[in-house]
């Protein structure tokens, strides 16, 4: 199965989100990996977006990713990468397609509810640099017959 890493940012937090953000997750089928809230400081949000750190917009991030604590989570599922990217839609709310959770809950491309690892190297990167080893679970839910078939898990 594979893992990725999702980031409830401060927007959603502040909006009182945070249920049913995890519960699209949970509802989809996503196994909560990991999960914790934390305060980011500039060090890892320069480390996390360093490919933005020279734009115009940059402190901008900073400013938002700051604000309040965020929530981190790592997913766990069959092609778990796409399948969240697909679910939190495109990065600028506007854009976003209903039914997604940025189509749904946002109308900026900062302010847009949740960060989601954009391929299986990024996650791997990703989820090592919110999660220690011990923090990340590895079960198998009684119900996960109903999630998969056999020949997927």
């Amino acid at each position: 199965m594979e893992q990725t890493l999702v980031i409830i940012k401060p927007s959603a937090i502040e909006r009182g989100l945070v249920g049913e953000v995890i519960s699209r997750f949970q509802r989809k089928g996503l196994l909560i990996a990991g999960m914790k809230m934390m305060t980011l400081g500039e060090d890892i949000l320069r480390e996390h977006y360093a490919h933005l750190v020279d734009r115009p917009f940059f402190p901008w991030i900073l400013d938002s990713m700051m604000a309040t604590p965020v929530i981190v989570m790592c997913l766990k599922g069959k092609d778990a990468v796409d399948v969240v990217r697909t679910m939190t839609g495109a990065t600028n709310g506007r854009k976003a397609a209903p039914g997604t959770i940025r189509g749904d809950f946002s109308l900026s491309s900062q302010e847009n509810i949740v960060h989601a690892s954009d391929s299986i190297e990024s996650a791997e990167v990703e989820i090592n640099r919110f999660f220690k080893p011990e923090e990340i679970f590895f079960y198998r839910p009684a119900d996960i017959k109903f999630i998969y078939a056999p020949d997927e898990m």
